[in-house]
Protein backbone atom coordinates (compact mmCIF):
# COMPACT_ATOMS: atom_id res chain seq x y z
CA UNK A 1 0.00 0.00 0.00
CA UNK A 2 3.05 2.14 0.81
CA UNK A 3 4.59 1.32 -2.71
CA UNK A 4 1.41 2.68 -4.15
CA UNK A 5 1.02 6.08 -2.60
CA UNK A 6 4.49 6.60 -3.32
CA UNK A 7 4.25 5.76 -6.99
CA UNK A 8 0.55 7.74 -7.37
CA UNK A 9 2.62 11.03 -5.13
CA UNK A 10 5.97 10.79 -7.63
CA UNK A 11 3.53 10.43 -10.21
CA UNK A 12 1.26 13.50 -9.51
CA UNK A 13 4.34 15.63 -8.80
CA UNK A 14 6.14 14.72 -12.16
CA UNK A 15 2.64 15.59 -14.11
CA UNK A 16 2.58 18.60 -12.39
CA UNK A 17 6.26 20.01 -12.87
CA UNK A 18 5.99 19.00 -16.39
CA UNK A 19 2.43 20.99 -16.66
CA UNK A 20 3.98 23.96 -15.10
CA UNK A 21 6.96 23.45 -17.63
CA UNK A 22 4.91 23.97 -20.11
CA UNK A 23 2.24 26.54 -19.11
CA UNK A 24 5.60 28.88 -18.63
CA UNK A 25 6.89 28.06 -21.98
CA UNK A 26 3.79 28.82 -23.98
CA UNK A 27 3.48 32.27 -21.57
CA UNK A 28 6.58 33.54 -22.63
CA UNK A 29 7.20 32.29 -26.17
CA UNK A 30 6.89 34.51 -28.78
CA UNK A 31 3.64 35.04 -30.80
CA UNK A 32 4.09 34.14 -34.61
CA UNK A 33 4.10 37.98 -35.43
CA UNK A 34 6.76 38.61 -32.55
CA UNK A 35 8.67 35.89 -34.82
CA UNK A 36 8.40 37.63 -38.07
CA UNK A 37 9.64 40.75 -36.79
CA UNK A 38 12.22 39.30 -35.05
CA UNK A 39 13.48 37.56 -38.01
CA UNK A 40 13.22 40.54 -40.21
CA UNK A 41 15.52 42.47 -37.66
CA UNK A 42 18.39 39.43 -38.44
CA UNK A 43 21.17 40.97 -40.28
CA UNK A 44 20.34 37.70 -42.59
CA UNK A 45 17.44 39.32 -43.63
CA UNK A 46 19.65 43.03 -44.61
CA UNK A 47 21.03 42.30 -48.64
CA UNK A 48 23.90 44.73 -47.50
CA UNK A 49 25.35 42.52 -44.66
CA UNK A 50 24.56 39.43 -47.23
CA UNK A 51 26.56 41.53 -49.69
CA UNK A 52 29.65 42.59 -47.13
CA UNK A 53 29.99 39.02 -45.95
CA UNK A 54 30.03 37.40 -49.45
CA UNK A 55 32.75 39.53 -50.14
CA UNK A 56 34.45 39.04 -46.99
CA UNK A 57 34.59 35.29 -47.84
CA UNK A 58 35.83 35.41 -51.63
CA UNK A 59 38.97 37.34 -49.75
CA UNK A 60 39.18 34.48 -47.40
CA UNK A 61 38.83 31.62 -49.88
CA UNK A 62 41.45 33.84 -52.22
CA UNK A 63 43.97 33.62 -49.57
CA UNK A 64 43.61 30.05 -49.27
CA UNK A 65 43.93 29.51 -52.56
CA UNK A 66 47.23 31.49 -53.02
CA UNK A 67 48.22 29.87 -49.99
CA UNK A 68 47.69 26.04 -51.36
CA UNK A 69 49.31 27.35 -54.47
CA UNK A 70 52.70 28.90 -53.08
CA UNK A 71 55.33 26.67 -50.84
CA UNK A 72 55.65 29.99 -49.48
CA UNK A 73 54.33 30.79 -45.77
CA UNK A 74 51.66 33.61 -46.48
CA UNK A 75 51.10 34.14 -42.93
CA UNK A 76 54.66 36.37 -42.45
CA UNK A 77 53.72 38.38 -44.75
CA UNK A 78 50.46 41.40 -44.32
CA UNK A 79 47.51 40.26 -45.95
CA UNK A 80 45.73 43.47 -48.01
CA UNK A 81 42.53 42.31 -46.56
CA UNK A 82 40.84 45.67 -48.63
CA UNK A 83 41.47 44.11 -51.82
Amino acid sequence: MELLRRLVLGSVVVAGTTGVGVVLLALTAPREERMRELAQELPEANYLCWAERRHQNDLVMATIKEAAETNENITRRPIPWSK
